[in-house]
């Protein structure tokens, strides 16, 4: 997995800071803290967090000392971690991500893009009205269509094809990938509080990372993750107007046809296919080799090799019965 430029940190932050950001008085731990990580990514020197059962077994694996959580959560996390207690886990991750990264919780227009300098792309096509951002690189072979926007930063590989209209910020994308007219690539996902006086943005600072040989439709929109990245397997194929949310993990040799849309966190094995305008929950697990139908609502978890269809998405064998 590519390292992240597009969001630096700007400090290491000790716990006692951490802990008044949170409105928490009580601290007798004098410790620095590195960075705030998942679960899956988090260091020893990290802080993370835990809000659902679903993701025991990667707190059982964790690296990170120090976890927010939820009271309800406290035994099990201090079986692992410290638990750092807070009312909302989402909120407080909000906050914590704040203190590293200031400017998370914005999509600013990159204002640095200008038309691109022949001379250090020697082996691309260029359509009229290209702008590219400070520290672009594409690969030899590649093809980038009219009118379109590469901001800083972003990487695309050897013989791609990126079509006309699009915008691609906050991405990585590697070798042999076509991106058809009108998609945008590596925008905010939609996380935020809401307040009484006013919504409260979430920080988003993954990126998105198209995988090899990848396929995207056009019109597609695809948000960049909030703590870990939004990833495109290998050899996935992907039609036209599908919504990819933050921190979606798409697996490889998937088929994903048009209208579909993903919630945030939602996750794909290898050889899925999914029917048109079929929608999956957040923080659902979908298994290898699966099929889902046109037009389901995949509202929890789904095993390896199974087919479903309707809403909720049931085994599809119940669903014609049912009809």
């Amino acid at each position: 997995m590519p390292n992240n430029p597009f969001f630096i940190k700007e400090t290491n932050i000790s716990l006692k800071k951490i802990f008044y950001s949170l409105g928490i008085k009580q601290n007798k731990i004098n410790s620095i803290i590195n960075d705030i990580k998942d679960l899956e990514l988090a260091k020893t020197k990290d802080i993370s967090f835990y809000n659902s059962l679903k993701y025991e077994n990667l707190l059982k694996k964790t690296k990170a000392k120090f976890i927010l959580t939820e009271k309800k959560y406290q035994k099990l996390v201090s079986n692992y971690a410290y638990p750092v207690m807070v009312d909302n886990v989402f909120k407080a991750v909000s906050i914590v991500t704040h203190l590293f990264y200031p400017k998370s919780h914005l999509d600013a227009v990159d204002f640095s893009v200008k038309k691109p300098e022949l001379k250090k792309y020697k082996n691309v096509k260029f359509g009229s009205n290209v702008l590219l951002g400070n520290n672009v690189k594409i690969g030899k072979n590649t093809v980038v269509g009219h009118n379109t926007i590469i901001e800083s930063n972003v990487i695309i590989g050897k013989e791609c094809v990126i079509g006309s209209n699009i915008l691609i910020k906050n991405t990585y994308i590697g070798n042999s990938v076509r991106i058809l007219d009108g998609t945008i690539i590596g925008k905010k996902g939609f996380g935020f509080f809401p307040d009484s006086n006013k919504n409260i943005r979430y920080p988003h600072i993954g990126m998105v990372v198209v995988e090899d040989n990848v396929e995207i439709g056009c019109n597609n929109t695809i948000d960049r993750g909030s703590i870990s990245n939004t990833v495109i397997g290998n050899n996935t194929f992907i039609d036209n107007q599908v919504h990819i949310a933050h921190n979606v993990k798409i697996g490889k040799n998937c088929i994903i046809t048009g209208q579909v849309g993903f919630a945030g966190s939602s996750t794909l094995g290898n050889n899925v296919q999914i029917g048109g305008q079929a929608g999956v929950s957040g923080h659902v697990k979908i298994g290898n080799n699966v099929r889902i139908g046109g037009g389901s609502g995949v509202l929890k978890n789904i095993p390896d090799n199974s087919k479903v269809m309707g809403y909720p998405a049931k085994d599809i064998r119940k669903f014609l019965k049912d009809i």
